[in-house]
């Protein structure tokens, strides 16, 4: 199933409406698609590398606006949708401790899982579902999404083709060790 969502996914790259396309897979991926919009995203640079800062722009905009929509499940809907999948994961107990946890830190959830290969559209529900204030979210959805599609279009404006492994294989590793080692930074300065 998940194989034959990434081909056809794959496929609209390639379709004469591709940025509409691009737009609602990066829509839908963060409220709730599989497939992340960098399928479609690197071989539409790789086809017009003029238009990669146009293409990424696209990515990033209808990304955020889909976090908006999951971030709407997570606060209207969570009770027919949310609730019974935590439930089913054992969590339901450690719900009130997530939420109180997931607002101290928030902003930085939703800017570490826009950039790493964290599924994006978890943290959107879940910011809906912890009450997340409404422009922290969208800010920290915006500069994470920005970083991620942009980066990947800068890449592929400048070094083309055979930078395209490298994304495909690493960059999300990349951004993760990133995260990682600002993440350990702001700790050795907190508490070192």
């Amino acid at each position: 199933m998940i194989h034959r969502l990434y081909t056809w996914t794959l496929s609209l790259a390639e379709h004469p409406r591709a940025l509409w396309a691009l737009a609602i897979v990066a829509f839908i991926e963060s409220s709730f698609f599989p497939i992340p919009p960098d399928i479609m995203l690197i071989p539409m640079i790789l086809a017009a590398r003029s238009q990669a800062f146009r293409i990424a722009l696209v990515a990033v905009v209808a990304s955020v606006a889909g976090g908006l929509f999951g971030y709407a499940i997570g606060a209207f809907a969570f009770e027919s949708i949310g609730q019974p999948i935590l439930a089913s994961l054992g969590k339901e107990s450690s719900m009130a401790a997530f939420n109180d946890k997931f607002n101290a830190y928030g902003t930085w959830a939703v800017l570490i899982a826009g950039v790493t290969p964290f599924p994006f559209k978890v943290i959107t529900i879940m910011s809906g579902w912890t009450g997340m204030a409404l422009v922290p979210f969208v800010l920290s959805a915006l500069v994470a999404r920005a970083l991620r599609f942009f980066a990947v279009a800068l890449l592929l404006y400048y070094f083309g083709p055979p930078i395209r492994r490298f994304i495909e294989r690493h960059l999300g590793l990349v951004f993760t060790a990133f995260v990682l080692i600002l993440g350990a930074g702001f700790f050795a300065v907190r508490y070192l």
